[in-house]
């Protein structure tokens, strides 16, 4: 084997160079009082740093074709190293409790996730993909468990692994039918032997190709999709996401809301995109489905919920949704509009769990009541709370509502000819819009008009919440109105495609 190939895979080998980075890092200053802090502005150091090889890289291959990567990948692994980069900020106020003693663990399984990440991005075979995807699930798991002080903390892990394991089986065992139906588990040869051999275009053919060709193949599909629809809480995948939310550390419940269905959804639309291109008229109408259930399923249940962390599950649910709305278009335009949604969804939503960390850590806890008339005592802290959860809802002029007209927009692109499916997924999804804004005026009303006669006293964020937050409000301010952000993201798609 040809170890210099190791060299196309850049910012996987830095990250693993980090990686090496802190953990002897952390053996050395195992007795240190200040290890936390220490540890903290190491790993946040090296994951700036780790922007620019991701920035930077080009297209690439290694390993016969085992690991691609594009231009839009590189986007991606830009968003999401900047995500951690905001959740181990964050972090910080929550490690200097019970859990300083394990800080340098916690760093350790991030980046570890992050890795997996990565690999899951830049796949060009189903097992490197499949390798991936279980090097971000396991650290995952343990991130979960990791407040051992919390009950609610292992039965959240124990809910996560559980699901984690069913939908890996499901997905295998979808590979698998997909190698039996192609006899390959390259990307570029299973999609040249599908288009090749399937090309449904209607609905007739469709069903014609199901019941006579090869229901091997729309079988291992399905189940494929089944077993990541787990991974980024689609609805009838959902059922693990509030409980998980609610029991893992406040941190860990944003990097599992933004970092992971981000580099999950953008796989996800990479494969049917490049591998199942020509069965589109098959998984579309499937999508149509599963966008609409997720979306209304999300709002509605988040408009019961009285605990934020459960509240934001729900939230994200429903967002993602919106995320894979972006993925029928099946365009360049699809691509562009999920990245650039989902740069803004980890401003907006990381900001709101940065609020939520802090009131928890001051004396608060995480339920809704907890933010009665916190205007009165933390009117900046209410303030960003406000503009986090006025982007998530998509109104102008924050950033929410430019990646959310995007994603229609995407969603319709392509379709003029169609002559209703494609604009009524849309049209539900603009009277979600409504609903979600509905929901996330609960808050609101909570911090600015519901009286409370002893509200949270006034406290100080420390230097670390401030500038998770500071970081965050400007992607929301600034992400929507600097045009050379989009045309980044549309470039990159355009050479992926």
């Amino acid at each position: 084997m040809n170890y210099s190939q190791f060299l196309n895979m850049i910012p996987e080998a830095t990250l693993v160079l980090a990686l090496v980075i802190v953990f002897f890092a952390d053996f050395a200053l195992l007795k240190s009082e200040r290890k936390t802090f220490v540890l903290g502005m190491l790993t946040g150091a090296l994951l700036l740093c780790q922007i620019v090889p991701c920035f930077m890289a080009g297209p690439s291959s290694a390993f016969g074709g085992l690991y691609v990567t594009s231009p839009i990948v590189n986007v991606m692994k830009t968003i999401l190293t900047l995500g951690t980069f905001i959740v181990v900020v964050m972090s910080q106020k929550w490690l200097e409790g019970p859990a300083n003693k394990l800080s340098g663990e916690y760093y350790m399984l991030i980046l570890s996730t992050l890795l997996g990440m990565y690999v899951m991005m830049s796949s060009g075979h189903f097992l490197l993909f499949f390798l991936g995807l279980e090097m971000a699930s396991v650290p995952m798991a343990c991130l979960v468990a990791f407040d051992k002080y919390k009950r609610d903390s292992a039965e959240a892990a124990a809910k996560y692994i559980l699901t984690a394991t069913f939908s890996s089986g499901v997905m295998l065992y979808g590979i698998s039918m997909l190698y039996g139906a192609t006899g390959t588990l390259y990307f570029d040869d299973m999609a040249a032997i599908i288009t090749q051999n399937y090309r449904p275009n209607a609905w007739a053919a469709m069903i014609g190709m199901v019941f006579s060709q090869s229901p091997l193949l729309i079988m291992g599909m399905v189940f494929f999709f089944s077993g990541l629809g787990f991974k980024i809480s689609l609805v009838p995948f959902h059922f693990w996401t509030a409980d998980t939310y609610q029991g893992a550390p406040t941190p860990v419940t944003g990097y599992l809301s933004v970092v992971s269905k981000g580099a999950a959804t953008l796989t996800l639309a990479i494969i049917l995109m490049k591998v199942f291109a020509a069965m589109v008229d098959m998984w579309e109408p499937l999508l149509w489905i599963v966008i609409m259930l997720t979306i209304t399923v999300g709002n509605l249940f988040a408009i019961r919920q009285t605990e934020l962390k459960r509240f934001m599950a729900f939230s994200s649910i429903s967002q993602a949704g919106y995320i894979m709305l972006a993925v029928v278009g099946n365009s360049t335009m699809g691509l562009t509009a999920l990245t650039f949604y989902v740069l803004v969804y980890v401003a907006a939503n990381l900001a709101v769990f940065t609020v939520i960390s802090a009131v928890e850590h001051n004396g608060g806890n995480t339920q809704m009541s907890a933010y009665n008339g916190l205007y009165q005592t933390n009117p900046k802290l209410a303030l960003l709370m406000t503009l986090a959860l006025f982007s998530l809802a998509g109104i102008p002029p924050f950033a929410g509502m430019f990646s959310k007209f995007f994603v229609f927009m995407a969603a319709v692109g392509g379709h003029e000819s169609a002559p209703f499916w494609p604009y009524f997924v849309v049209l539900v999804a603009l009277v979600n819009t409504v609903i979600s804004l509905y929901y996330y005026l609960l808050i609101v009303k909570a911090m600015y008009i519901t009286k409370e006669d002893n509200p949270l006293p006034f406290f100080a964020n420390g230097r670390a919440i401030n500038w998770s937050l500071a970081i965050c409000t400007a992607g929301i301010l600034l992400f929507g109105i600097c045009s050379c952000i989009y045309a980044w993201i549309d470039k990159a798609a355009v050479a992926s495609m």
